[in-house]
């Protein structure tokens, strides 16, 4: 029996500049929810690209002295590039510059002509060159200005002849599609917009131009090139063997789910349906317009200078940590705000305290506890059957978010499970059953009990995360179980085989210095230029407070040895040091890399706070915190000891 088969698009994004983190935000929703389907079982086709084609480009292209194919290699190098690094696992790459893509889009126009759908007349129409769009003078923004209602940008008039395509003649079957099929456009705010517009009156579309040649000339008058639109949606089904591949076509078509940004859901859902229907080929199942992903002076823009770049946020938090923050921290569907103090929230609650702490305790007692080797389970208690249960209800929550698209609140159910066996061990107190041999075997119980939750956890994560699943599960000595398991599996309990060796504790999501990473970050900006400075963030300043002798002794100040130093690429202030504690040995950043030389600080015996949680700074682990002093000149210097006295020692 075949199986079942699942097949998801992104749109192909216009390789005009460098993506920004809206763009990874559909593309780590369409790669998530391709990995749920994946899990259960089902034949996943995933579709991105690169849009390459139009005024747009060639206009970019000629202001840098290059070609337009030129322009777009070098620009979608950098979409593969950044792909690559956020785990994304699309199965094919379309680039409409392809000879094969090109030769079935001249073919699906020709179809289109020789059907009486498309035909020749003279156009005049304002156009907006940024969006690719024409408008009459009743769509336009309101005001003197002549402006794009969906950029603002200015229009400019166009008049030439073109090809038109017939959408008049197909509006009133779209219109009744869209009211009979409730779940083809979604969310249902949106249906209702595209529903409004097209009760407003379809106009025939211009699907060709004279006035610039980079396109896919029209096959039988090759003045014209077709239009970037009717090029750019054919990606869909020429990328998976539209008139070359039937078998192929017929296995994936229709598709299951096209995921957009708002902002170009009447193009998917008006254009390219009425397109399917004059091809006479089935229209996809869904359309998701999501919302936009905006920063604190709205949306972003290049132009505005409010672009966030995820490659720089891959170099400092990881990729695991952006996609946990851009499925989690807004409502797929809503537009929500960016913002660099909401991740580091989340990467030190969610992440570190949440999720870390708990594989961190659990490996922990199993290691002190049973040697390392994860224990027998034993007879049960009421508080394990809750354990159990809790497991049960909440992969049979998070399955049905993932099925309707709300990965925030599959990732609450997900969250609510990691809290609820954090509280299993408040309840449970393995470290009071340790101490009495008579409760080894409920101790047993409970620290397998607590591998197990850990197993079907790091297991459901696998859709969202790329990295920590398999973490926990080397951790847990069980990562060949994390890496084969299917989202059937998550509905047993009792599948951690006991006596598998645990590794040794370690985060895997160290805590984030707020402070400490908008200081670096506000140096960083000044030495790179302006173009860096608007990410969303800004400066965490606070009061300094008095603390009490108790909150004094709980620092555990110690001389350190400073074994070796050297400079973290990218700044000017920051080293990396290795330093030794007695036996012990810690890696530190600290900001001192103006003041000293790396080749200077071998050898020199310094006091650190040894006690602090792991903080990742400038994309580095540090595990303590050196103490200095500075003047309000600027000079620093490092806080040394009067007599020598062995690396280890605690202040006192």
């Amino acid at each position: 029996m075949a199986k079942k088969t699942f097949y998801v698009t992104t749109p192909i994004y216009y390789p005009s500049d460098r993506l920004h983190i809206g763009h990874a935000y559909t593309t780590v929703a369409a790669d998530t929810i391709m990995r749920y389907k994946a899990m259960r079982g089902y034949d996943t086709m995933f579709l991105t690209g690169s849009d390459e084609h139009g005024q747009k480009i060639q206009r970019k292209a000629e202001e840098v002295g290059k070609n337009p194919k030129e322009y777009v290699d070098e620009i979608v190098e950098t979409f593969k590039s950044l792909w690559k690094r956020m785990g994304i696992e699309y199965d094919y790459f379309i680039r409409t510059t392809e000879e094969r893509h090109e030769k079935k889009v001249q073919g699906l126009f020709k179809k289109l002509y020789e059907k009486g759908d498309i035909s020749k007349r003279k156009y005049k129409r304002w156009y907006c060159t940024p969006c690719e769009s024409f408008w009459t003078d009743r769509q336009l923004a309101d005001g003197e200005e002549k402006l794009c209602p969906d950029c603002q940008r200015e229009v400019e008039w166009v008049e030439e002849e073109s090809y038109f395509f017939r959408m008049s003649k197909y509006a009133d079957r779209l219109l009744e599609y869209i009211k009979t099929n409730p779940d083809f456009i979604q969310p249902e705010t949106r249906r209702n917009e595209m529903i409004s517009f097209i009760e407003q009156g379809l106009e025939d579309l211009s699907v060709s131009r004279t006035t610039f040649d980079w396109g896919i000339p029209v096959p039988f008058d090759e003045r014209h090139v077709i239009y970037v639109w009717l090029d750019a949606l054919s990606n869909y089904i020429t990328a998976i063997g539209y008139e070359t591949d039937r078998q192929n076509f017929e296995k994936y078509w229709p598709a299951d789910l096209h995921l957009v940004g708002k902002d170009i859901l009447r193009f998917h859902t008006i254009i390219w349906p009425i397109i399917l229907m004059a091809l006479d080929l089935p229209l996809p199942e869904k359309v998701f317009g999501h919302g936009w992903l905006l920063t604190k002076t709205g949306k972003m823009s290049k132009s505005k200078g409010n672009v966030v770049d995820p490659n720089i946020l891959l170099d400092d938090f990881g990729v695991d940590p952006i996609r946990y923050y851009l499925l989690r921290e807004v409502a797929f569907g809503t537009d929500g705000t960016y913002s660099t103090e909401a991740l580091i929230q989340r990467i030190n609650s969610d992440l570190a305290n949440d999720l870390g702490n708990l594989l961190n305790r659990t490996i922990s007692m199993i290691d002190k506890y049973f040697g390392g080797l994860i224990p027998s389970p034993g007879p049960e208690e009421e508080v394990d059957n809750d354990l159990k249960q809790s497991a049960l209800e909440a992969i049979s929550r998070v399955e049905e978010n993932m099925e309707n698209l709300k990965f925030t609140f599959a990732l609450e159910e997900l969250w609510n499970f990691i809290r609820r066996t954090n509280k299993y061990i408040d309840q449970t107190t393995p470290w009071l059953l340790a101490k009495e041999e008579s409760k080894k075997e409920r101790l047993g119980t409970v620290l397998y009990n607590l591998a197990e939750a850990l197993r079907i956890i790091a297991s459901s994560l696998k859709p969202f995360m790329v990295e920590a699943p398999y973490l926990i599960g080397q951790q847990l000595g069980i990562e060949g179980l994390i890496r084969e398991a299917e989202w059937e599996d998550l509905s047993s309990w009792g599948v951690v085989e006991a006596g598998v060796k645990v590794s040794e504790a370690r985060p895997i999501f160290p805590r984030i210095d707020m402070e400490e990473y908008f200081s670096e970050l506000e140096k960083r900006e000044k030495d790179s230029g302006p173009e860096q400075k608007d990410r969303g963030n800004k400066d965490i300043k606070g009061e300094k407070e008095l603390i009490s002798i108790d909150e004094f002794a709980k620092m555990d100040i110690r001389v350190a040895e400073i074994l070796e130093a050297e400079r973290i690429e990218g700044s000017n202030k920051l080293l990396k040091l290795q330093v030794a504690l007695g036996e012990e040995r810690r890696q530190l950043v600290a900001g001192i890399g103006k003041h000293y030389q790396p080749d200077e600080l071998p050898g020199k015996k310094i006091l650190m706070i040894a006690n602090l949680e792991p903080a990742r700074i400038f994309g580095v682990e540090s595990n303590g915190m050196i103490l200095a002093a500075s003047n309000e000149e600027g000079d620093l210097t490092l806080t040394t000891i009067e007599k020598d006295i062995c690396s280890g020692s605690r202040v006192k």
